[in-house]
């Protein structure tokens, strides 16, 4: 027998994962990636980003209507639903991070959801479950094609190289698509794949998890409608190797029977307790607890008689932003976030305001800061650390390090955090029904007749906008 080429092994094993191959621990850890991906694009539904977004999608028209996050009447085409909810998922950087690093669920998620409104038969929780899980899987076998992939990005922002994939793969699977048509999906997604890491802190960044998610369905449907692209994409440097320096593709195979081993099972998801870039959890964690040090130390804890703060943090110049001057910004930098858990003892979704960015008291302390990168600090989200050391104007010193911060993957969020995380991000846009509803589905998804009702939460929106979130935190 010949040996399948590496795109045709992952058109066949789309095309043959079943429900049956679900383990109880991938469905638990997923249904959280769900829950969590829902409420952040919930919040997300009130940015500047989204906006403008929105109001750029509601000038496509189309006989098929799927639901927008957060928006009881407002619908779009499902591609331009898939597209705005998918950045509203990263429109504040608040979406879950995996290892090697990208932001998974947001490529995946929106797509399915926009697509499962329109199908004539009405997927099921579980088939929204491997759909899902597909899209993961494949993104995470593409990861692993590259050592490069498995630190900090240096070049292109990772969800819009393999989100988009993982998206095709995950509209192919719902819709039952051969393992022919799923070849060419994927063909056709890595034609949209690539996003310059420059515009990270940008609102152009979100942009980047809402094209993943539109394009992957589009990539799919338009497989369905028999458009081909090169069959060995994933075989060849100049195909989907374009985007890694150490490129070295594996075939992704399904047994016919036993078990099949899932990525997510080995490797669980890092979720955020803060609106900003992963790395920032390392340095806010860190400058808290030198800011304790210093707290039981002095009497009277007086920020302005700081006379230096030295954050000691992996290379990476996407997040080493001195003096932010937007929202974006201050989400990628090291700077700011430390400054900010040491003035104000928390980081929350308020401290990205432009009334905090721009406090006097805040700017002052962001001179103090200076940066150091220790070269046993490596830029990866699996090994990095941060230290924060405090200096006084009396020559007194506070530091303190953090190796694993609450919410990744070594010390994951306890599931009622994560529900809570979940309850207070959904609660600003949604009414109670809508946001106990959703937990409750996304809870028993697996018995879920049509997943599709998850739309009907999504717009069960409440007249109280303003709540009382900015000042909550884990």
């Amino acid at each position: 027998m010949l040996r399948k080429g590496i795109t045709e092994s992952f058109g066949a094993a789309i095309h043959a994962l079943n429900t049956t191959k679900l383990t109880d621990g991938v469905i638990s850890r997923s249904k959280r990636m769900m829950l969590d991906t829902l409420g952040v694009g919930l919040i997300g539904s009130r940015t500047a980003v989204f906006n403008k977004a929105l109001t750029y999608s509601q000038s496509f028209k189309s006989d098929e209507r799927s639901s927008v996050w957060g928006k009881s009447q407002i619908t779009l085409p499902p591609p331009y639903a898939a597209f705005v909810n998918g950045i509203a998922v990263h429109s504040m950087d608040f979406d879950d991070t995996w290892h090697p690093a990208t932001h998974p669920s947001g490529a995946v998620l929106p797509a399915l959801l926009a697509l499962a409104e329109t199908l004539p038969s009405r997927p099921s929780g579980l088939d929204l479950l491997l759909a899902f899980n597909v899209g993961i899987e494949v993104q995470g076998r593409l990861l692993r094609f590259s050592r490069e992939a498995f630190n900090i990005p240096e070049r292109f922002h990772p969800p819009s190289v393999v989100g988009v994939m993982g998206s095709a793969a995950a509209s192919a699977k719902l819709l039952a698509l051969s393992p022919a048509e799923c070849i060419h999906a994927l063909a056709i997604a890595a034609s949209s794949a690539g996003a310059p890491l420059a515009n990270a802190a940008t609102q152009t960044k979100p942009l980047h998890i809402g094209n993943a998610a539109r394009r992957g369905l589009e990539a799919a449907q338009l497989a369905q409608m028999g458009l081909e692209g090169n069959p060995a994409i994933l075989d060849i440097p100049s195909g989907f190797g374009v985007y890694y320096k150490d490129y070295s593709p594996s075939a992704m195979t399904v047994p016919a029977s036993g078990d099949f081993k899932w990525m997510l099972e080995d490797q669980d998801i890092a979720f955020k307790r803060i609106p900003a870039h992963l790395g920032m959890h390392w340095v806010v964690d860190a400058a808290l607890a030198a800011r304790a040090k210093l707290e039981n130390t002095a009497r009277n804890v007086d920020l302005r008689q700081i006379r230096r703060v030295t954050l000691r943090v992996p290379p990476s110049k996407y997040v080493d932003c001195p003096l932010p001057a937007t929202e974006h910004q201050a989400r990628h930098s090291f700077q700011f976030n430390a400054s900010s858990a040491l003035l104000d003892n928390k980081v929350t979704v308020s401290s990205f305001s432009e009334a905090q960015i721009n406090r006097p008291a805040l700017k002052e302390l962001l001179s103090k800061v200076k940066v150091e990168t220790p070269k046993d600090n490596q830029p990866s989200f699996d090994k990095m650390y941060c230290e924060v050391e405090i200096e006084t104007d009396q020559g007194q010193s506070y530091a303190a390090r953090c190796d694993t911060f609450y919410g990744h993957w070594r010390k994951p969020l306890s599931q009622e955090d994560l529900v809570d995380k979940f309850s207070v991000n959904a609660s600003s846009v949604l009414c109670s029904e809508g946001v106990e509803g959703l937990i409750d589905v996304v809870g028993n998804m697996e018995r879920v007749r049509e997943c599709s009702i998850l739309g009907s939460y999504l717009r069960l929106t409440s007249s109280q906008q303003e709540q009382c979130y900015s000042q909550r935190r884990l």
